[in-house]
């Protein structure tokens, strides 16, 4: 091996990794159940033979959007994070990528979804992006370091996603969208609280002031917990009721709910790292699959 193929070599693999550290600042499993939603919301919104181009516009936008506003998250956050165990080793906080560097890249990426969404899919799903984009880094985000509410604000940008796809496939935002909405919001709870529940001690050491930092014995994030999953169980019935899905997604919704307060139940009861380690990947199992059910059962419009 000659020394200019060894150096062209070592160059091409430092573009890999700085490649790879590039998309880690997007948080690709994040961004991925953000177009897992807005899929749904494009997908049960359509008629009976979606407009493929347009999910994929939207699909597109979206995705950059989510991942750009995600790497700008991450920037406001670095120093935050490099205090966490858990996001010590993230590109920002281990020095692999500079302050500057993330931010141009984040504002590039989420300029560009909100571009493509306005041009190409509707405005409206271009500004309910724009909204989300906002409240997650303006609001959510500045929140975390000061209240315990920042969970429930931190919830509704969280929850907008469907309404962007319902709205691309629709051209408007109706009462079936909100009740997506609302699911995700109340599922976001629960699924929150058992983070902030097993990373508690790094939570704190960051100054992040969820719930379960702020009043270690667990007894007020049970109570939300529960009432969260309780509240849950009744709108996802809601898309049977408003002609949305079927009677199949009705009783799946029905059996993974009851399963979902079950485990909250047992969080509340016993506040034990295994106890929200078990809610935590109920959350990630009752997500996409109710999804998937309203999907395959969803009711023609």
């Amino acid at each position: 091996m000659t020394f200019h193929t060894a150096a062209l070599d070592l160059a091409l693999a430092g573009g890999y990794r700085r490649s790879l550290d590039f998309l880690e600042l997007t948080k690709p499993r994040v961004t991925l159940m953000v177009l897992v939603t807005t899929f749904v919301g494009f997908y049960v919104g359509s008629g009976l033979v979606p407009h493929y181009l347009l999910m994929f516009e939207t699909l597109l936008g979206t995705a950059l959007a989510a991942g750009g506003t995600l790497a700008l998250n991450q920037f406001m956050e670095r120093e935050s994070d490099a205090k966490m165990e858990r996001t010590r080793r993230r590109p920002l906080p281990d020095g692999r990528i500079q302050p500057h560097e993330a931010l141009f890249f984040g504002v590039v990426l989420t300029g560009s979804g909100l571009l493509l969404l306005a041009l190409r899919v509707s405005p409206t799903s271009a500004a309910v992006t724009a909204f989300i984009t906002a409240s997650y880094l303006f609001v959510y985000t500045p929140l975390k370091q000061k209240t315990a509410f920042c969970s429930v604000i931190g919830a509704v940008p969280g929850a907008l996603p469907p309404v962007v796809g319902w709205a691309a496939a629709r051209g408007e935002i109706g009462i079936e969208s909100w009740v997506l909405f609302a699911i995700l919001f109340l599922w976001q709870i629960p699924h929150t609280l058992a983070i902030a529940r097993l990373y508690r001690d790094d939570f704190a050491r960051a100054g992040i002031r969820f719930l379960p930092v702020l009043e270690p014995d667990g007894g007020s994030t049970g109570r939300q917990i529960i009432s969260h999953c309780l509240g849950l169980l009744a709108v996802s019935l809601l898309p049977t009721l408003l002609g949305v899905a079927g009677i199949i997604y009705f009783s799946m919704a029905l059996l993974l709910g009851a399963g979902f307060i079950l485990f909250g139940i047992r969080l509340a009861l016993c506040q034990t790292l295994g106890a929200a380690r078990r809610l935590l990947w109920t959350s990630l199992i009752y997500l996409p699959l109710l999804l998937t059910v309203m999907a395959l059962d969803r009711v023609h419009f």
